[in-house]
């Protein structure tokens, strides 16, 4: 006879894992805003550029963006462990650039 699955401890396993996914994104949203120097603006500022980009509908602005964004990922640090220069490591490009959390 089969064990019977254990759907409780699989729900929680699966909630777990997307609310750890959930924070590695927030903590690599926050290393990008570091990594760029936007941590510099206003928060309201950077709130409403974010907005901007977000509902910006012009595909040449979009691809714009994308390859000075590609771009950036791309650099190298100009000195040896400058943080500030490169994004982190722990912290990957986000799916189409979308910040869905």
């Amino acid at each position: 006879m089969r064990k019977p699955r254990d759907f409780d401890s699989e729900l929680k396993a699966l909630a777990d894992k997307a609310k750890a996914l959930k924070e590695r994104r927030i903590r690599q949203l926050g290393e990008l805003v570091m990594a760029t120097g936007a941590d510099a603006l206003d928060a309201d500022l950077l709130a409403g550029a974010l907005i901007d980009a977000a509902t910006m509908k012009d595909a040449a602005t979009r691809e714009g963006w994308r390859r000075r964004g590609a771009a950036f990922f791309q650099r190298k640090p100009s000195k040896p462990g400058s943080g500030a220069e490169r994004q982190p490591q722990s912290a990957l490009p986000l799916h189409g650039g979308a910040a869905s959390v």
